[in-house]
């Protein structure tokens, strides 16, 4: 556990649901104007709304639920096969509004808090996601200032480089982003597109191109979601 981490419990949180237990994370921003209002909301029984763990800029975390808990963090949403995002997962804030970097302390701290998670359940590096990867059409955290490459590195998340193709196909595309996690039955293809964007191509625009097909076709390919377990 970081040194830093300090216990302010939610009441918002109940049982995980038919004894799942957690094999994803899920990593979301505040969008708040700090911190502190950000824990205050997360413990506040009208919000209804919680998350396991809440990071500051400073690198301070707080454990608002117990890891064997289901916090109410991810709400409506899929990542392959699993509809209860919550009964499944450990859910990570980030105190962040979205249009400013990460601090270095702050995601030291994220590593470390991960790190053991991870090893405590455990929890293969395919399993980290961003909120925006399970609810497309509704969410844009952690948004493109979130450095999922320095995860990568670490073995923390996954990353893929695969150079482009000349062609880009739509069929392609959504057939490997189902593969890979992506849920394609409940979302319009833009929606896909700009979440796999987010969080591997931050700075493209445009439409869908060779490198958007050959990246996703990558990690398809090495990183098919559901390869083992229960759906839930």
């Amino acid at each position: 556990m970081p040194e830093a981490l300090r216990s302010r419990p939610s009441p918002n949180h109940g049982p995980r649901r038919d004894g799942a237990r957690p094999d994803l994370i899920v990593i979301h921003y505040t969008a708040m104007t700090s911190a502190e209002a950000a824990l205050e909301r997360l413990c506040d029984p009208a919000a209804q709304v919680s998350a396991h763990y809440l990071i500051s800029e400073r690198g301070t975390v707080w454990q608002m639920v117990p890891e064997h808990l289901r916090a109410w963090h991810a709400g409506a949403g899929r990542w392959g096969r699993v509809r209860d995002v919550n009964s499944r997962s450990i859910g990570i804030e980030l105190a962040n509004t979205g249009a400013h970097p990460f601090p270095a302390p702050q995601m030291a701290a994220l590593r470390g808090l991960m790190r053991g998670i991870m090893a405590r359940w455990p929890i293969p590096p395919e399993r980290v996601i961003a909120h925006s990867d399970m609810a497309p059409a509704r969410k844009s955290d952690p948004g493109p200032r979130f450095d999922w490459r320095a995860l990568a590195r670490e073995g923390l998340s996954v990353w893929s480089d695969a150079p482009g193709r000349d062609a880009a196909t739509w069929g392609a595309f959504l057939r490997d982003a189902g593969r890979f996690g992506y849920d394609i039955g409940s979302n319009a293809p833009q929606p896909v597109l700009a979440a796999f964007r987010l969080r591997f191509r931050p700075q493209v625009q445009g439409p869908l191109d060779g490198t958007d097909c050959a990246r996703m076709a990558d990690l398809a390919a090495r990183f098919a979601v559901d390869r083992h377990g229960p759906s839930a």
